[in-house]
């Protein structure tokens, strides 16, 4: 039993409450030999669910090894994220298909909730830290090998949706159950219109990677910003975003279609120098990377108590729409807010204890403490 900590619920903050674990569950009823951890002067709120990842600890989920991957993940849950969505990035059809089979295996362990596909069916004009020359056209036949590739596994997949072919594979997605995410994109406001309406609910990145927002011309950002069937993603590492447009979404998209992201790549949780980012070379230096040719920002190192800790004490936002934003709007997206996303009986005990200062103390994922909280 955790007691005396302030409990983030999706009816609001519950002060001197009480979250009580039995096996891998939270439970209604303490058990009669319930193990009493005194949290007064805490915060306890759900884990995070990070729906856009490319990796962590010097690992990358793009181009590592089953173990290299592992790591990554740990990485990611010490720093709170019980639940994550391993991104890939562009590289050609052949590489993507075979790492889609290595993280199936790890989806059907647990290990990870899914696979995201960001590339290669993307704009070269937005392309960002992608690989022009392994960039293609959206062809239905040709995302339908990766969705087959994923085994079932395949989340969410990011696509320029105004290339040839487009539309017709946010349909496709969408048939097979896949997010179909708007992202590296050029499109005009009217086709990122004709997109949502064709299915896409994913803004990726919201803001990075696109047309900026226009009086006359306004794009892709108002399209999503306006549709209350999308959910924009948001990096909130003070390098992606100014304030100024993290407020700007919030207050336009509300704190239901809000989902904190890292983009992280392999420097995540690791440290400064140089990286790869698929067939890339990225610098990372005082924790901002950027590729080595050209200096596009390339991913994130970014942690999601980070993000928790920035959007509470910098951005001023309500601590129950960070919580939103970090577990209970991405558990919802993907389908899972019956066992996660928020800190509620029956659900999955994946939860994460910080301080008066937000700062992160202590990591439990499904009922076991992957960060065991030192107190006093």
């Amino acid at each position: 039993m955790l007691a005396g900590a302030n409990v983030v619920m999706p009816t609001g903050t519950v002060k001197d409450g009480q979250v009580t674990v039995d096996g891998t569950r939270i439970a209604a009823t303490a058990p009669e030999n319930a193990q009493f951890i005194d949290l007064t002067g805490h915060y306890v709120v759900p884990g995070f669910v990070d729906i856009h990842n490319h990796g962590g600890g010097g690992a990358s989920f793009t181009s590592g090894t089953p173990d290299d991957v592992v790591t990554g993940i740990h990485t990611h849950r010490l720093h709170g994220t019980t639940t994550l969505v391993a991104s890939t990035v562009t590289g050609d059809m052949d590489s993507l298909t075979h790492r889609a089979g290595l993280l199936s295996e790890l989806a059907e362990q647990g290990e990870i909730a899914g696979i995201h596909f960001e590339g290669p069916f993307i704009s070269p004009c937005r392309k960002g830290a992608h690989a022009e020359d392994l960039l293609r056209d959206p062809e239905p036949a040709q995302v339908r090998k990766l969705i087959d590739a994923a085994r079932g596994q395949a989340r969410m997949l990011t696509l320029a949706t105004e290339l040839p072919g487009g539309i017709d594979s946010v349909r496709l997605l969408v048939e097979h159950g896949v997010i179909a995410a708007v992202g590296h994109t050029d499109a005009t406001y009217e086709q990122t219109v004709e997109a949502i309406d064709a299915g896409a609910t994913v803004a990726t990145h919201l803001f990075n990677a696109m047309p900026a927002l226009g009086h006359r011309a306004p794009g892709p950002i108002a399209a999503l910003l306006q549709d209350d069937r999308v959910t924009v993603e948001l990096i909130n590492d003070g390098t992606h975003l100014h304030p100024a447009a993290l407020e700007l979404a919030f207050h336009h998209a509300g704190p239901e279609r809000v989902a904190f992201i890292t983009d992280a790549m392999d420097a995540a949780g690791f440290g400064d120098g140089r990286y790869m980012l698929g067939p890339l070379e990225v610098e990372v230096s005082e924790g901002v990377a950027r590729l080595v040719e050209g200096g596009s920002i390339a991913g994130s190192t970014l942690t999601l108590d980070r993000a928790f800790k920035r959007a509470v004490t910098i951005d001023r936002l309500p601590v129950e729409d960070v919580v939103r934003a970090l577990s209970a709007n991405p558990a919802r997206l993907l389908g899972m807010d019956d066992r996660i996303g928020s800190l509620e009986p029956g659900k999955d005990a994946d939860l994460v204890v910080l301080d008066a200062d937000f700062d992160l103390k202590g990591v439990m994922r499904r009922g076991e403490w992957v960060v065991d909280p030192q107190l006093g």
